[in-house]
Formats: structure tokens, sequence, C-alpha cells
């Protein structure tokens, strides 16, 4: 009997309950409409809980983004996971986001990998928009990278260059092959070791060249544990979660003993100060207390280093890759160099100030290969971009390599010619467009307040190097290759960098 009361009641009480449920499910509509913007940026398709990642299958984040950019419209939403990224793929765009609405947007993506090598977030890069990083900005602006620093580390600069160029000479007098990107990268890390820690091992120096790579090509935010945050499952299976916390154990001992050894003695390199000297200099307060903790100090050498290194020889490499699939080009930087400075037999820094071409032809490479191809932020505050709502908390990624590439912008886009950056040339009749973040078709280094803090200190260690590889050598393809066979591919990482190293051949070249 009552079994059967219930089983005839059943359908009344869900007439009852049809109100209520009725209302729940209304007000839960409403809640996820506010939750979600309506007017939000188009995208393609997406398949059940993995959204778009299927579209990263077999390709780099900003060649796949840039073509969907091209099929879906320059601003882009995309889910990648459980988190809603929006892709910035025109000037006009980049220009509300990075400038207009630049507070909104000045947060970075949180990714494990920023997170366990970078101890925190407690470096500058990739730390929150908060008062931490508005400290380590104005300690990296005013003591660690002015224009006055930068040239005090000229002489450790002209020093390495000197060694690169005796290791490219014995390869030209044996007519062999030399391997660019690895004697590159050995150069740049010297230069940023000693300007940054003054005296160092060579085989602290390769560690973190080791860690430096595998960690950038770890932090691109597209981890597992990235894609799906509040997955404690996938967490777990995120084995590159625990291969950057090996990594982490591996880099500590080796910053913790820097820091130590700088506090035992005082001045850097030939008595200068070093930037560590300066983080220590600073983090002494009048009362005696740290008003830095180690592991920043620590977060801000490995940005140092990682900012430092890799960008840098990657630029230099990808010059003269596109130098030796351009011979004009090549000819006309190098008579520059060797007619304006009249057979020396060195140059350095300011012997170059003046050779225009050789800027130029730096301006193009940064273009075609800009040392970060998606510039991440993260939106802190309600925004609109182009008309379209930007969801809170949701990754932005302003596309510089699809901007810069872009023929809307840009004539013969995908041609190596660095004449298009002269003062009145193609669409830039009212001046020459340059690095300072103010042409939003162009911003190699970024721009407003995440701009890169380095960019002086990085085109330095660009100019000179390149400059004296083309004013001392003459340069050929190894084995009989010829010039449009060298591969382009590119490689994963935060700062994409070529997939398989460049080789090339120096000849010895008469000076006139």
């Amino acid at each position: 009997m009552a079994t059967e009361l219930i089983t005839l009641n059943y359908p009344t009480l869900l007439l009852l309950l049809s109100p209520l449920i009725l209302l729940f499910l209304i007000i839960n509509q409403r809640r996820r409409c506010r939750r979600n913007p309506q007017n939000l940026p188009p995208g393609p398709p997406k398949l059940p809980v993995i959204g778009h990642l299927h579209h990263l299958l077999g390709g780099l984040p900003h060649q796949v983004f840039a073509g969907l950019s091209r099929k879906y419209g320059r601003v882009l939403l995309l889910q990648l996971g459980q988190i809603p990224a929006v892709v910035i793929s025109s000037p006009a765009a980049a220009k509300q986001v990075l400038k207009d609405q630049d507070p909104a947007c000045a947060d970075r993506p949180k990714t494990i990998g920023f997170e366990i090598m970078w101890y925190n977030y407690s470096d500058l890069a990739f730390s929150p928009y908060n008062n931490h990083w508005r400290q380590m900005r104005k300690i990296c602006v005013l003591e660690l990278l002015s224009s006055k620093n930068v040239k005090s580390f000229g002489y450790i600069r002209e020093d390495e260059v000197s060694r690169l160029i005796s290791t490219v000479q014995s390869f030209a007098l044996s007519q062999e092959a030399i391997n660019l990107t690895k004697n590159l990268l050995r150069f740049t890390s010297s230069v940023i070791c000693r300007a940054a820690l003054g005296k160092y091992q060579a085989a602290d120096r390769d560690a973190l060249i080791e860690m430096m790579k595998k960690g950038l090509s770890m932090a691109t935010g597209f981890e597992l544990a990235d894609l799906f945050p509040s997955s404690k499952l996938l967490n777990l299976l995120c084995l590159n979660k625990y291969r950057l916390m090996w990594m982490r154990r591996k880099v500590d001992p080796i910053l913790d003993d820097i820091v130590e050894e700088h506090k035992l003695r005082r001045g850097g390199e030939y008595g200068g100060e070093d930037i560590v000297d300066a983080m220590l200099r600073i983090n002494r307060s009048d009362d005696g207390r740290d008003s830095i903790s180690k592991d920043t100090i620590k977060a801000i050498i490995f940005d140092m280093f990682t900012a430092g290194t890799e960008t840098t020889s990657t630029t230099i490499e990808w010059a003269m890759a596109e130098l030796m699939r351009n011979p004009r080009v090549m000819t006309k930087a190098q008579a520059e160099l060797r007619e304006g400075l009249k057979g020396k037999k060195t140059i350095n820094s300011g012997d170059i100030e003046g050779m225009k071409y050789l800027k130029l032809l730096i301006k193009e490479t940064l273009r075609l290969h800009p040392p970060g191809t998606l510039l991440p932020r993260a939106c802190r505050d309600e925004c609109t971009v182009d008309g379209y709502s930007i969801p809170l908390k949701s990754k932005v990624l302003v596309n510089v390599w699809a901007i810069g590439r872009d023929p809307e912008y840009w004539d013969e886009a995908e041609m190596f010619k660095p004449e298009r950056f002269e003062d009145g040339s193609e669409r830039f009749e009212d001046g020459s467009i340059d690095f300072f973040g103010q042409n939003f078709e162009y911003l190699p280094f970024g721009t407003g307040k995440r701009m890169c803090p380095g960019m002086n200190f990085g085109l330095a260690n660009v100019e000179l190097p390149l400059a004296r590889l083309l004013y001392h050598f003459d340069w050929r393809m190894p084995d009989g290759m010829e010039a449009n066979e060298i591969d382009m591919a590119e490689r994963l990482g935060i700062s994409v960098s070529r997939k398989n190293d460049l080789f090339l051949v120096p000849l010895l070249c008469n000076v006139p």
C-alpha cells in the first residue's frame, strides 16, 4: 500500500515541483550568461572536453593560430582544454590589448614551467602584475639593464666576440663547416654569465644552458597540467611536471652557490659590479633585513640567463640563415661594413654605430623571426577588443609572428627585404618603423608595461658579433648544398629557434 501511494503520487510530485525546477534552470542559465559574456569572439567548432586542442596536433601554435585567424577572424576565441584563449592577429586589436587596456591584460598566464623553474613566479618576466612585479621592474630598468650598465658591459661583449671570431677562423683555415648554432649559444651564454655572475665555471654555464633549453620548451603553456589545471588525475599524469621538478633540483644548488659566493666578495670582473652584486646591494636595507628573498634573486638570475641567451643567439642564427638565402642582401651588408671600416683588423661597438644597413637587416630578421612569437597576457579585468568581450581570466596571445608576416600590412611579406625599414619606404612614409612598441604591426620586443626591459642589452649582443662575422668572413654552404636548401623549420619553445642546427663553411676574407 505504501509503495502504491508513492507510485501514484510521483507524477503529482513532479507537477508540483516543476515551477521550482523551471525557476532553477532559468537562474542557472542567467548565471552562465553572466559568467560567459554574450558577444564573444568567433572561433572554429570545438570538440567535447578538449575544445580546440586537436588543431594543434602536428603544428606549432603560432603557425596554427595564424591559419585559424585567417579563416575565422583576427580576434579569435579558442578553448584549449579548460583554458579559454583569445588570439590577437591584427595591429589594431594588439593596440587595444597592449596599450589602450594594458592594465586589464597585464597579467601573465600561469604554467607549471614558470611556477617550478622560475621559483613560483618570483621573477620579473613571468610574475603576475602586482607590487612584486613593479618592484622587480623598477630594479631591472634602473639598476640592472640601464643604458649605462649596457655600455659598461661592452668590454665583456668585445672580448667574447673576439673568442668567437678566433673559433670561426680556425674552421676557415681548415675549410670545415662550423656549427654556428652551438658556437653562438656559447658566445651569448658567456656574455650573460660574465655580465650577470662575474667569474663563473664553464660546467655551471653548460648545466644552466641545458636546463634553460629544456625548461623553455616545457614552459609554453601546452602541458597537460596547464590545459586541465583542475584535474588532479591529469596533473599526476603530466610526466613533464616531474622532469621540471628534477631540473629545478639541478639548477638550485648552482644558483645557491652563485649567490653565496657573491655575498663573500665585493665587485665583479675587474672590480666592477655585476648584476648579482647589484641585486645584493639593493637587498641590503638599513635595518639589516633582506628586502628581496633569496628565491627572487635566483629567479632574476635565471631570468637574465634565459632571456638573454637563447633569444640573442637565435636572432643571429636566423639572420645568417636569411643572408645565405638572400645573397644580394649579404653582399650589400658586407660592402657597407668593409668599405665603411676601411680595412680595420678588428672592430668594436663604436665602429658599427653608423652601419645603417646592418641595423635594417636586424630589423627585418626580427620581423620574420621575432624572439617571442606569441606575447602571452592574461585578462585580469573585464575588457572589450574590437567589440568582442574578453572572458575574465582568459589567456590572451598576441601573435606577433602572424602580424609580422601579414600581407595586409607588409608588401611581399614573406621576402627578406631590409630596405622596407628605410625612412619613407613602403607604408612608413611618416618615418621609419622601430622596436620601441609604437608601431603595432611590428612588436619584436612587445610594448606597454610588459615590454622587454633587456631590449638594448639584447640588440648590442646581436649587432657586434653579426657585424664581425660578415666583415671578416665570406660564407658558403657545406657539402655542395645550395643556399635555397637551408632548412628553415622552427622548434617549439617560448623563443622559437631553428629546429636543426645551422652549419656553414667560413672563408677567410682579405678585407680591403
